[in-house]
């Protein structure tokens, strides 16, 4: 054995004797994945609760199981349909017009998301590349109203609407119109900061070699900005229509006529008045109203992550 094979054994046994031994990790670290294995239960559990309740036939949660001896779609039938009664009842010539709650749901949801996400983008393009008088208070201004909820201003909220329809009746109370432009106001403030941050992060240097080029601010917003700020428009367009389609409180204020109900108000007055046991519908109300939310997040779960973080990197 030559003096250089001799030098190579010594060092690997050197090394094999430094590196540490092969610790057993869920030894420890059981009590985290049994912390987590509880935590995805219990957010699992409504979910598989609806969702059993939903293709379950026994309307009533008393009776109901997880995992439903027989499986149905007549809930489904019966929400769509409009008479989610029994069959020969005074319930069942009673109607519930779902289907204009859900299509008022979706046009209502994806303006707010689709407003939120343009005029955020212009805003925060304007706070991030360009200084004037006024920015540092307008940004501090914005995070100052996003501390308070938007149901606190209901009653001010509800009273300009009302004086608005006085002279704009399109956009009084009772129009899907005026429910857009309140949901615009409490999303547009936390958009704008979370844009802002990511435009932070890219590079000053790409504005200015367009600008060099000729190319003027509008077309460097256009052609530049929004083009790498996909991730972060995802992500408030997914966030605006996550929270646009769960609000309950203005919505149920602002709007007064049952078939321009969106699907919160509307199932929450359904199982709150005459169909108090018709659970199985209702539920299958709720699983048709999670489909839009899971095929958006589907397609544009690979800009969710880094539309999030990168935004902190710089801001």
């Amino acid at each position: 054995m030559t003096t250089l094979d001799q030098a190579e054994a010594v060092a690997g046994a050197r090394v094999a004797e430094a590196r540490p031994g092969r610790r057993p990790i869920f030894s420890y670290n059981w009590w985290r994945y049994l912390v987590s294995l509880a935590a995805i239960l219990f957010a699992l559990f409504p979910v598989a609760m609806v969702v059993s309740t939903a293709f379950n036939p026994l309307p009533s949660l008393t009776s109901a199981t997880l995992i439903p001896d027989d499986v149905t779609l007549e809930n489904f039938r019966r929400i769509l349909s409009g008479h989610p009664g029994e069959v020969g009842t005074e319930q069942e010539a009673l109607d519930v017009p779902y289907v204009n709650w859900y299509l008022n749901t979706i046009v209502i949801s994806g303006a707010i998301a689709l407003f939120s996400v343009f005029f955020g983008a212009l805003a925060a393009y304007a706070f991030a590349r360009f200084r004037f008088k006024g920015r540092r208070m307008g940004m501090l201004s914005l995070l100052l109203i996003q501390m308070f909820p938007t149901f606190l201003a209901v009653v001010a909220i509800y009273l300009i609407v009302l004086r608005i329809g006085d002279v704009f009746p399109k956009l009084g109370l009772d129009t899907r119109t005026s429910v857009v432009l309140v949901g615009l106001g409490g999303a547009l403030g936390v958009n704008t900061w979370l844009m802002k941050g990511f435009l932070d992060s890219i590079p000053d240097s790409l504005d200015e070699s367009a600008r060099v080029d000729g190319a003027t601010p509008g077309q460097v917003f256009w052609g530049i900005i929004l083009p790498l700020a996909t991730p972060v428009l995802a992500v408030v367009g997914l966030l605006s229509y996550i929270f646009s389609i769960n609000e309950f409180i203005i919505a149920s204020r602002l709007l007064q006529t049952t078939n321009k109900f969106t699907l919160p108000v509307g199932l929450y007055g359904f199982i709150n008045d005459k169909y108090a046991q018709q659970w199985g519908p209702f539920c299958a109300g709720v699983v048709l109203a999670a489909i839009p939310v899971v095929i958006l997040f589907f397609f544009l779960q690979r800009y969710i992550t880094e539309g999030l973080t990168r935004g902190a990197v710089k801001g």
